[in-house]
Formats: C-alpha cells, structure tokens, sequence
C-alpha cells in the first residue's frame, strides 16, 4: 500500500537568488509530483467496485506512469490509449513507457471517431465497474491532492514567519497551479502562485483555467514569456537544465523545467524581490521522463553529459 507523506522544501542558492524547493519529487519512489498530488484522490478512495481504470494521453506521459503504478497498488486493471506508438519504442521501451507496460497497463491506439467520449473528457466518469479519468488528471477531483499540497506550504509559511511568498511552478493544461492558487485563497492566505505556459502559449492556458474555474480572483498569474513548442528540442534549455542541476545538485524534469525555472529566474530578475519576500519553486517529479529524453536530446545537442 502506498503511502504519501509532506515532501519536504529545500533552500538553496543559484543563479544568484535564494529559492526554496518544494521537493514533491520526493513524495514517494514510485508515486510522486504533481501527477501523484491529482491521483491521490483515487489512492485514499475505496476503488473496491472499480476493476479497470481508462485514459489517455502521449506515449511517454507522465500521467500515464503515475496511473500504472496507482493500479497497480490498487490491483486493478489500467488501459491507455495514445495516438501513436513508434516502432523503434516498441522494441527499445525507454522511460515512463517502459515502466507503465513492466507495471501491467495495456496500451492502445486512439481512434478519433472511435474514442470521441474518451478524448472530451472533462471529469472522471463511472461506467460499470469501469473509471475514466480525463488527459493528464485534469478535473475536478485533482483539486484534493493540490489542496493537500497547499495546505503543507501554508504551514511551512506560518512556521517560518515568512510575511510574502511567491510560487513558481511551469504549467501544461494548468491544473495544478489553478487548483493551487485556489486552494490557498479558500484558506485565506495570499501567497501568490505564478505559472509559465509550456504547451499552447498564454492563451491556451487562460482557456484552461476559466473551463475549471471562471472566477478570475482564483487564476494564477501566467508570465509573459515566448510561445513554447512543447516536446521540441530545445538546445539554450537543455544547457539551463546541466547547469540548474549542477548548481542545485538536484535533478529536474527534462521537459518542464527548463522552462518553468528559466522563466522563473528572469522575472526575479526584472522584480528584484524585497527582504521579506520568500520565493518558491515546486518540483513536479516527472524525473523518470528523463530518460527518453536524454537520448533524444543527446543526439540533437553537442553538450556532453558528463559535464553535469
């Protein structure tokens, strides 16, 4: 049985600022990041009448892995649809992929007209004795394990008598950081979270947070930044990555925090934060992507790994 107990928060010094690190890759070996803070729910819930949990999303998601494990602790069966499966991944399997399938999921092809109720998912659905959970958790029962989360940096805030803090966490569809910055209002903090938009640009992701939530006073501030291509190989972002993990001693997702971070440092930059403003950076997991990625990136770049 897994269980799930505070991550911890980590202060550290680099790119010349103090940053505080809300280690939730720390969260549990097999179960962690914000992945594992919107499946919580299903973890603590009696899935006793449930014996097959659906979803769907990329072939290396890292909701995919984060679903595999939780059916496997449950017992239950997983199937997940992608749109495609590269030949070369089928007989080479390679990061979140290859330890969903050594996990036991049954992995599909996703048919658009076939699967149109899967693929519009906005909430989990009940069917039989069969539970369909939306692309990357994002509905509302995701909102338990991130009020979780805000409740644990809340705490931290008032032990450590910080009087203003500011959240940074990079965002795909924005769950977590919409449901974050929601939860800590409905507790009457004013910590202020602070999101950069990784898939479909800013945009995309006020779509996001005004299909879960319309009231404005509850959405994340989203930085100005470039339009970024989410998945595309980025060399500038893949030599941030060696020198923010050198420099921490921490090793972070391949994928979003490059990004997340990167974009965090420059408005410190631009706002100089006061003396008694704390700044806070969430760790998502998602560390186990990294090993498909890597490879992709060390055939792309010249950067050796060996210099981290």
């Amino acid at each position: 049985m897994i269980e799930i107990n505070n991550s911890p928060i980590q202060s550290i010094e680099c790119f010349g600022f103090d940053i505080l690190i809300k280690r939730d890759d720390l969260l549990h070996p097999d179960f962690s990041g914000n992945k594992a803070r919107k499946f919580i729910y299903f973890l603590e819930k009696d899935l006793s009448g449930i014996d097959k949990i659906v979803s769907f999303g990329s072939n290396q998601s890292n909701a995919m892995y984060s679903l595999s494990v939780l059916c496997k602790d449950k017992g239950i069966k997983f199937e997940y649809y992608t749109n495609h499966i590269p030949d070369f991944l089928k007989e080479y399997p390679v990061g979140n992929y290859k330890y969903a399938v050594k996990n036991g999921m049954k992995i599909k092809i996703f048919d658009n007209l076939k699967h149109a109720f899967l693929k519009n998912l906005s909430k989990t659905v009940k069917k039989g004795s069969t539970l369909y959970i939306p692309e990357g958790g994002r509905c509302e029962t995701s909102k338990y394990g991130i009020s979780m989360l805000s409740k644990e940096i809340i705490e931290y805030k008032k032990d450590n008598n910080i009087k203003k803090l500011k959240i940074f966490l990079p965002s795909g569809t924005g769950t977590t950081a919409l449901f974050l910055q929601q939860s800590i209002r409905d507790f009457n903090d004013d910590a202020k979270v602070y999101t950069v938009a990784c898939v479909g640009g800013k945009e995309y992701l006020k779509e996001q947070f005004y299909s879960l939530c319309k009231n404005e006073s509850y959405h994340p501030e989203i930085l100005d930044t470039k339009k970024y291509h989410f998945g595309k190989l980025d060399c500038e972002l893949y030599k941030f990555w060696i020198k923010l993990c050198q420099q921490t001693s921490i090793e972070f997702d391949l994928l979003y925090d490059p990004i997340g971070f990167s974009e965090m440092v420059k408005n410190l930059r631009s706002s100089k934060p006061s003396e008694d403003e704390k700044i806070l950076y969430i760790h998502q997991g998602g560390i186990k992507g990294n090993e498909s990625m890597l490879q992709r990136y060390k055939r792309k770049c010249d950067e050796s790994l060996t210099n981290r």
